[in-house]
């Protein structure tokens, strides 16, 4: 009896040491799936949707703030002639412009970053520095003595928000089976994309109503047609600061890292040898480098070509709508097929630059009304597009590794080639999205040039009706007919 007590006690310390060490591995092991299964049914519907909606609605905000930060100067361009700041308005084109060369390379480096360094992990970070631009805007903007120089460096910083949405998008695509994608990507491009008519909306508020006066400091005084109004173009910056720190937190303490996706620089790099990479970016250069370009250049075409319109008043309406259509993009691919919207759509963006040109002032008599309803058809047409485009990628490149498995009943097999597939096609998302991203700094740059060269923006409309027919074109031959090498 006295030998049973002996080794009971014994059981029960081993029991209660086992027990410490897995509550410590626990513990080591917070925010991190070991075992993560989104195309098992079994496991989606008692686990996985549950853990894949938080990490998605946390990612959401982040995502809206970041382009809130990429597109805030298309805002503060427009006003800085007006307190006392000399540049020409090839300068402020290419002010706006900036954050779009910037963010394309950012971009480029975010799309690799998540088997790397782990989803959760890399949104904390790359949220919080996105304080950077946004506070050094509130202290540049009210130095009168700031030279270009400056607001140059600081619209570069800018595309740190570019960066953020590579990061995003292929963070959230590991989190959904292969048959929500289209849905879950949709919808978090949507509420990011949803930031650009938020900053162009939210920042002139904050700049006429004088919010965060403690914070932003002295007014500006706007002078216009010997009209004064007094202003705070630094809040424009400063009141990103807080909900930035606030997203920062909440994905810090409630989203996660998938232990499965690891994968290094070297192996993800490799896609860029595959073809349909570069046609996926081709395309989602047709749709979202259109979407962020035309939405950052719209204020300032608008303001040039209409001087007598008051357009920071609805100039967000456009992006706002566009960003808000994106989720119905994914969701009409999931049902139809990504690549029969998106002809559709390339459709309507041959055709809606070339009404805009004729609307213009000198070419069809200046109809206000006619050219703000061919750029909502382009906003509309170029956010449904988002959506379409990005759920063909995923399915273009696990459709090819599916192909590659001699054996379609070897489920290893199969399981083994959809993670890389997946893997691929998050890589394919991250920098297809670094090339459209240069879509923000060529329209702006575009309209400019054409201004300079032909004393109007018809030259750039036309060339941009070109540039859709192509896209419009490749869908159709690569993805969309019959017989095509990859139908999605």
């Amino acid at each position: 009896n006295e030998r049973e007590g002996i080794l009971a006690e014994h059981a029960d310390a081993r029991a209660a040491l086992a027990g410490a060490d897995l509550i410590e591995r626990i513990r080591r092991r917070r925010h991190v799936l070991v075992d993560w299964r989104p195309d098992d049914e079994t496991f989606w519907a008692t686990t996985g949707r549950r853990i894949a909606n938080r990490n998605l609605w946390l990612s959401m905000p982040a995502l809206l703030l970041a382009f809130a930060v990429w597109v805030v100067w298309s805002v503060i361009v427009v006003e800085l002639p007006h307190i006392g700041f000399k540049f020409t308005t090839n300068q402020l084109f290419w002010l706006a412009a900036l954050p779009g060369l910037s963010g394309a390379v950012f971009r480029a480096l975010y799309a690799f970053v998540v088997p790397i360094f782990g989803g959760r992990n890399f949104t904390v970070w790359s949220t919080t520095m996105l304080l950077l631009p946004t506070l050094w805007i509130g202290f540049a903007v009210q130095d009168p003595t700031t030279n270009y120089a400056v607001f140059a460096a600081i619209a570069l910083l800018c595309g740190l928000g570019a960066g953020n949405f590579s990061s995003s998008m292929a963070n959230i695509s590991f989190f959904y089976p292969k048959r929500l994608q289209g849905t879950a990507l949709g919808a978090n491009a949507g509420v990011g994309n949803l930031g650009v008519g938020l900053a162009q909306l939210i920042a002139p508020i904050a700049m006429y109503g004088g919010a965060l006066l403690i914070l932003g400091g002295k007014a500006q005084t706007r002078e216009i047609a010997g009209v004064a109004t007094q202003m705070w173009v630094q809040n424009a910056g400063f009141i990103w600061v807080p909900l930035i720190v606030l997203s920062a937190l909440a994905a810090w303490f409630g989203m996660d890292n998938i232990a499965t996706v690891r994968a290094g620089f070297a192996e993800q790099v490799a896609i860029l040898k595959n073809r349909h990479q570069w046609r996926m970016s081709w395309l989602y250069t047709g749709t979202f480098g259109s979407f962020i370009g035309l939405a950052v250049g719209f204020p300032m075409l608008l303001n040039t070509q209409f001087p007598a319109t008051d357009v920071l008043k609805f100039a967000w309406i456009l992006p706002a709508v566009g960003a808000l259509v994106r989720p119905l993009g994914g969701w009409l691919a999931d049902r139809m097929g990504g690549a029969k919207i998106t002809v559709w759509i390339f459709g309507v963006m041959t055709v809606a630059p070339l009404v805009a040109a004729y609307c213009l002032p000198g070419v069809g008599g200046g109809n206000l009304t006619g050219f703000v309803l061919a750029f909502l058809a382009m906003f509309v047409a170029a956010g449904l597009g988002n959506g379409s485009t990005f759920r063909m990628i995923p399915i273009i490149f696990r459709t090819l590794r599916e192909r590659e498995v001699k054996d379609p009943g070897d489920k290893a097999a199969m399981d083994a080639a959809r993670r890389v597939g997946a893997t691929e096609g998050a890589a394919t998302l991250g920098f297809s999205s670094a090339v459209a991203a240069l879509g923000l700094a060529f329209i702006p740059i575009a309209y400019g040039t054409s201004i300079n060269l032909t004393g109007s923006p018809v030259a750039a409309l036309v060339f941009f009706s070109v540039f859709y027919l192509s896209c419009l074109i490749g869908t159709w031959h690569w993805y969309a007919r019959r017989g095509a090498e990859v139908s999605c």
